[in-house]
C-alpha cells in the first residue's frame, strides 16, 4: 500500500526524472570497460565522446595525454587508438592475426555491405583478395604489363600538361584520370579520355565522397545510424555518390556480359565472370555479380585515390622546394636523359629521386588513421586487454612523424631515406600503406605509378607556381589528407 501511494504521488516530472536516472544507470553499467582496458578522456552519458573529432591531430594530442594505447567512447561503443611506431608495429606485424578483421562501419556498410575486398572478413575476404591478387599478378605480363600501361598513360598526361602552354592550371582531375586509367585498363580493359564527361563525373563523385567521409556529421552517422540516416547532411551525399558510382560500374559489367568470351578474358571483369560461372554451384564462395560490383569499386578506389593524392602532394612539394626539384631533374638527366621514357629498372640507379618520392609519401600522410580494424580475438597490447570485437584505429600519422624514428619528422627532408654514401635506405617506420595482413592491396601498383609518373613529369617539365599563389603545405582532411586545390605552371624543359 505504501509503495502504491508513493507511485500515485509521482507527477510527470518525477516520472521523467526516474526514467532518466534508470537509463543513466543502465548506460553506466553497459558502458563500463572490462578490467585493464585502455583508458581515455571522460565521456558524456549516452553520447560518449561524439564531439571529439576523429582526426590525426586530435589523436596525436590524446596519445600525448593518455599514452600510445587509449580509448574513446562513441555512443555505447569503445574504440581503441594505437599510436607510435613501436605500438603500431606490435599490433599490425607482431600480432597480425589478432587485429586482422574489419568492423562494420555503418556509413560505408550502406554501399559495401560487408562484401568485396576492403571491408569484408573471413572466407569472403580471403577468396576475393586472393582472386584480385592473382589477376593483378597475371595481368598482361605481370609487372611489365602494368609498367607498359603506366608509361603509355604518362605520355597522355604529359600531352595534357603541354596543352596548357605554360598557363596556370589545376592538375587535380588530370592526375586522378591518369592514375584511374591504369586501374581501368586492368579492370575494364580500356582507358578513358581526359575529356570523357562520364568518367570525369565519376572521379568528382568519388573525390567528394572521400572528402565528406571525414566530416563531423558523417562520423556521427557511424555512432547513431538509425537516427542520423533520417536527417539531411553529407552522409546523404556520400551514399548518393556511391549509388551513382556503382551504377556506372554495373553498366560496365553489363557491357562485358554482352561479348564475354570465357576462353579469352580481356580484364578483371571478364576473369571474374568466368569465376562466377565456374562456382555457380557453390554460392558460399561469394562469387556473384553483386560482389563483383563491390570488388570493382574496391580496386578502383585502392588503385586511384591514394596514388593520385600523393602525386598532387608531389607537385606541391616540388613547387615549394625548387632546389630539390632541380636535384631530381639532374639525376633524371644523368640516368635517363631526354631520349627515352623512364622505366622501373631505373629506380635502383636513382637513389635521390627514390628518396624524394618516399619523403613525399611520408610527409604527405595521405591516409592518417588508415582503415579501421577489429580485434579478431581477445588480445593484449601494451599491457592492456583488448576484447574480441573491439574496433581499433592505428594512427599511421603518428608512425610517419614519430620523433624517435625520424631525424626531422616535421620537415620535408629526403635525407631521411639516404645513407651516408647517398644511397637509398629503407626505414622500418615507413608505413603509408599500413602493414600486416590488411596492407593496401594496391601498394605495388601505387609504387610503380608514383615513380613513373613523377619521373616522367619532371623529365619533361619544370614545375612552378603561379606568381603570388604558392600552394600551401596545409592539407584538407576527409577520409584522406589531400592538398588544397592549387594551380601549377608546367614549362617544357
Amino acid at each position: 500500500m505504501i509503495l502504491q501511494g508513493v507511485l500515485d504521488s509521482f507527477d510527470v516530472k518525477c516520472w521523467l526524472f526516474f526514467i532518466f536516472v534508470f537509463l543513466l544507470v543502465v548506460d553506466i553499467v553497459r558502458s563500463r570497460p572490462p578490467p585493464k582496458f585502455p583508458s581515455g578522456p571522460w565521456s558524456l552519458p549516452f553520447l560518449g565522446n561524439v564531439f571529439t573529432n576523429l582526426d590525426f591531430k586530435t589523436m596525436d594530442k590524446m596519445a600525448a595525454d593518455y599514452g600510445p594505447v587509449f580509448s574513446l567512447r562513441r555512443g555505447s561503443e569503445r574504440i581503441v587508438f594505437i599510436s607510435g611506431y613501436k605500438m603500431v608495429k606490435e599490433a599490425l606485424i607482431n600480432q597480425l592475426h589478432s587485429f586482422a578483421d574489419r568492423p562494420i562501419t555503418p556509413l560505408f556498410y550502406v554501399t559495401f555491405k560487408g562484401i568485396g575486398i576492403a571491408l569484408s572478413n573471413g572466407d569472403m575476404w580471403k577468396n576475393q583478395r586472393k582472386f584480385a591478387n592473382t589477376h593483378l599478378r597475371n595481368f598482361g605480363e605481370g609487372k611489365k604489363g602494368l609498367e607498359h600501361h603506366i608509361q603509355l598513360e604518362s605520355s597522355f598526361l604529359c600531352e595534357a600538361f603541354k596543352e596548357e602552354q605554360g598557363r596556370g592550371f589545376n592538375p587535380h582531375f588530370m592526375l586522378n584520370n591518369a592514375v584511374g586509367n591504369v586501374i581501368s585498363s586492368v579492370v575494364f580493359g580500356h582507358r578513358f579520355e581526359y575529356s570523357d564527361e562520364n568518367f570525369q563525373k565519376l572521379l568528382r563523385l568519388d573525390n567528394e565522397a572521400v572528402i565528406l567521409a571525414g566530416s563531423a556529421m558523417a562520423q556521427l552517422y557511424d555512432v547513431f545510424p538509425n537516427i542520423v540516416k533520417h536527417l539531411p547532411g553529407p552522409h546523404q551525399t556520400i551514399n548518393s555518390n556511391y549509388r551513382q558510382i556503382t551504377d556506372f560500374l554495373q553498366q560496365e559489367i553489363d557491357k562485358h556480359k554482352e561479348d564475354w568470351d570465357p576462353e579469352n578474358p580481356r580484364d578483371y571483369i571478364d576473369t571474374y565472370l568466368t569465376e562466377i560461372n565456374k562456382r555457380k554451384e557453390d554460392p558460399t564462395a561469394g562469387f556473384n555479380t553483386e560482389t563483383l560490383v563491390i570488388c570493382t569499386l574496391d580496386l578502383f578506389e585502392a588503385g586511384m585515390e591514394t596514388a593520385a593524392t600523393t602525386l598532387r602532394w608531389a607537385l606541391v612539394y616540388m613547387m615549394n622546394y625548387p632546389e630539390i626539384q632541380k636535384k631530381v631533374q639532374a639525376e633524371i638527366d644523368k640516368v635517363i636523359g631526354q631520349s627515352r621514357q623512364p622505366n622501373m629498372s631505373d629506380r635502383t640507379n636513382m637513389p635521390y629521386t627514390d628518396a624524394v618520392i618516399h619523403e613525399i609519401q611520408r610527409i604527405g600522410n595521405v591516409v592518417p588513421l588508415g582503415f579501421p580494424k577489429m580485434a579478431s580475438k581477445d588480445a593484449t597490447l601494451g599491457g592492456y586487454f583488448i576484447p574480441k570485437g573491439t574496433t581499433i584505429h592505428t594512427n599511421l600519422s603518428s608512425v610517419l612523424f614519430d620523433k624517435d624514428e625520424w631525424e626531422t619528422p616535421y620537415t620535408f627532408n629526403p635525407e631521411h631515406f639516404l645513407d651516408s654514401d647517398g644511397q637509398f635506405r629503407r626505414r622500418d617506420a615507413f608505413m603509408p600503406f599500413s602493414a600486416g595482413k590488411r596492407v593496401c592491396l594496391g601498394e605495388n601498383l601505387a609504387r610503380m605509378e608514383l615513380f613513373l609518373y613523377f619521373t616522367t613529369l619532371l623529365q619533361r617539365f619544370s614545375l612552378s607556381p603561379v606568381p603570388g599563389a604558392m600552394p600551401t603545405l596545409e592539407g584538407v582532411l576527409g577520409f584522406t589528407y589531400s592538398p588544397e586545390d592549387f594551380l601549377v605552371r608546367a614549362l617544357p624543359r
